[in-house]
């Protein structure tokens, strides 16, 4: 049996958030840039031909009553930085980070409200 003492939480959530930017920042360049199957799927039945407007989808299939969300100009788009598919372990590293803070502040406040709740 062993008598080592256990992980405290604060150094649990400190290795944990490490090993999530790491795979974020490195293991995102790996990743494939066009994973989506939902994409081949809607455009089955159709053939995109190229216009002087740009590309355009030609037949009959899901895809042609599609439009470009609005965020699609956003400056984490298609998981790059400012359109800079380089930078796509930089969006990684931003992303987790904005998940870390969101998910620790909900959180904090559950716990906050909790502790406030059982409190007299």
């Amino acid at each position: 049996m062993s008598t080592s003492s256990p992980v405290s939480l604060r150094r649990f959530l400190l290795g944990f958030a490490l090993v999530a930017l790491l795979v974020a920042s490195a293991v995102s360049y790996l990743a494939s840039s066009s994973p989506d199957g939902l994409a081949a799927a809607t455009t089955r039945g159709c053939e995109t031909v190229e216009t002087d407007a740009g590309e355009t989808l030609v037949g009959d299939c899901i895809a042609r009553n599609a439009s470009a969300h609005p965020l699609s100009d956003s400056p984490l788009a298609d998981y790059t930085v400012g359109g800079r598919s380089h930078l796509t372990g930089v969006a990684g590293v931003i992303g987790a980070t904005a998940t870390f803070v969101v998910a620790g502040g909900l959180f904090w406040l559950l716990a906050r409200a909790r502790r406030n709740r059982t409190s007299p």
